[in-house]
């Protein structure tokens, strides 16, 4: 099952090349033909190149008929650029077959591609800190990857905490609901831009890094305030990870945040979907639609058959 792989960089500046370089040849030794884009090890500034360049490097990613496009690495970078990039033809690749894959800052292509066209995208790895990982990467992520890859993939599941199993009782089952989402932070960036997506009776998943949870708090507070959250049919948070508690936190944490916004909104808040800045994470159609139910503690989301290629 070798496919195509094009690998580029539309964010951050690739700083660990040791990693890159893993996660290369973990693909190649999958089976894959991996072809890196000219400057997907270029710097300017924090960035893979200024902002022509990886505009250019997104044009190059939609023009490659590969079956994926696959970046090197999240961080910052997608926002700058949410004018310029050429959705129509990234849009056109997508119809024809490749697949567009990624996590973090790329959160920011996904969601206005989607608001500007409608278009599927996958919330999944990066280059280097996933297949690159210097443990080895990890065998779920791989094995979704592979099931996207190979068009086995029609959804996935994940049990809840029990400490957070309190909600399961108010989710029905969910049908036809568009799934959106990815990392908080990039999202509420967006907010009252055209590249925000006007879901409603959607199923919003939302991750982040590094990020205390009162700012998170923060963060959720303002997608609620604005409507967003309690339009949706369901708020699945993934991982929430890399921050650090202080003494006068004094007991407050993301349940604390959680359990508050549990209070707030009528959707069903969950929790536990393994996606996020952690090894083991899914593959997740970004714009597609997707149906949601509960048995016990267990949550299984479908999407169903995608077309393979």
């Amino acid at each position: 099952m070798k496919k195509h792989i094009y690998i580029y960089s539309p964010s951050s500046a690739v700083r660990d090349k040791a990693a890159f370089k893993r996660g290369v040849k973990r693909l190649q030794a999958l089976g894959h033909e991996v072809e890196i884009d000219e400057a997907a090890l270029a710097t300017h500034q924090r960035f893979a190149g200024d902002d022509a360049t990886r505009l250019a490097a997104i044009s190059r990613a939609a023009a490659s008929g590969a079956n994926v496009a696959l970046i090197s690495r999240g961080g910052y970078g997608l926002t700058r650029i949410l004018d310029a990039i050429p959705y129509k033809a990234v849009a056109k690749a997508i119809h024809q077959g490749t697949e567009f894959i990624g996590l973090s800052d790329f959160t920011a292509f996904q969601s206005a591609l989607l608001a500007k066209t409608g278009a599927v995208t996958w919330a999944g790895p990066a280059v280097g800190e996933d297949f690159g990982a210097e443990a080895g990467a990890d065998d779920i992520m791989e094995a979704c990857f592979d099931d996207l890859l190979s068009g086995q993939g029609e959804g996935t599941g994940w049990r809840m905490p029990a400490r957070d199993s309190a909600d399961l009782p108010k989710l029905r089952s969910i049908h036809d609901a568009v799934l959106w989402g990815g990392n908080l932070c990039v999202l509420t960036s967006l907010l009252g831009t055209p590249y925000f997506p006007a879901i409603d009776k959607g199923v919003l998943f939302l991750e982040d890094v590094n990020e205390h949870p009162y700012r998170v708090e923060r963060m959720l507070d303002q997608l609620r305030q604005a409507g967003v959250l309690g339009r949706q049919k369901a708020v699945i948070l993934g991982s929430f990870t890399g921050a650090k508690k202080v003494p006068h936190d004094r007991g407050f944490s993301m349940q604390t945040v959680t359990a508050r916004l549990r209070a707030l909104i009528k959707p069903p808040v969950l929790t536990g979907l393994p996606f996020g800045h952690v090894p083991t994470k899914v593959l997740l159609p970004v714009g597609a639609k997707v149906e949601l139910a509960a048995d016990g503690r267990d949550v299984f989301m479908v999407w169903g058959h995608r077309h393979a290629h």
